[in-house]
């Protein structure tokens, strides 16, 4: 018996260089940080809760998740405090699909996007803070997020995960909150943000 395959591709390469063209093909996992806020409702239950419906894309793998911390609102000072957390991920998403992820799920947890007002009150809100090394500013994503080096609401928590994350023209994240300082937020030892 012959080998039909082999003659009927006589250019097929070997095994191992199957494998390596497959890889080439694949998309690269790139580390991504999201940071997630919530001022309505039960904060804590709806942070936890969509950390795992982040985590539920075949696309997306926890690195590490910060503990929570509290801060006053950035805006509108007529509201509650904001519980905050970041997430930071492997994830082969493109940056506009993991932003679009985001947006799904803050919708999922009862964000209106068409009714809220900005710097207002929401039950979910989630950034999409750095993806590698990319760099974006289309007018939906811009990247990385162009107020992440005022907030240590944002760089505290991100500290906490993952400090050497090099955000793409700023630098170090721990280098950044060096710089910022911590004051305005209170980490909250009380509770805890567990993956499952």
């Amino acid at each position: 018996m012959t080998n039909s395959a082999a003659s009927s591709f006589p250019d097929h390469p070997p095994t191992e260089g199957v494998v390596d063209r497959i890889a080439r093909g694949l998309r690269p996992a790139r580390r991504a940080a999201l940071g997630l806020g919530s001022n309505l409702g039960d904060r804590e239950d709806t942070l936890r809760r969509a950390v795992r419906t982040l985590l539920d894309a075949p696309e997306i793998w926890s690195y590490g998740v910060s503990p929570f911390y509290e801060t006053a609102p950035v805006g509108e000072s007529d509201q509650p405090d904001y519980l905050n957390a970041v997430l930071v991920v492997d994830t082969t998403l493109s940056p506009r699909s993991l932003l679009e992820r985001a947006m799904a799920v803050e919708e999922v947890y009862g964000r209106d996007r068409a009714r809220e007002r900005r710097w207002g009150p929401r039950p979910l809100d989630i950034d999409v803070l750095a993806v590698g090394e990319s760099t974006c500013d289309d007018g939906t994503l811009v990247l990385p997020h162009p107020r992440l080096r005022e907030r240590a609401f944002v760089l505290a928590p991100w500290s906490d995960v993952d400090p050497d994350f090099p955000v793409p023209g700023l630098g170090r994240v721990r280098d950044l909150l060096a710089a910022l300082g911590t004051s305005g937020v209170r980490r909250r030892a009380d509770l805890a943000l567990v993956l499952p």
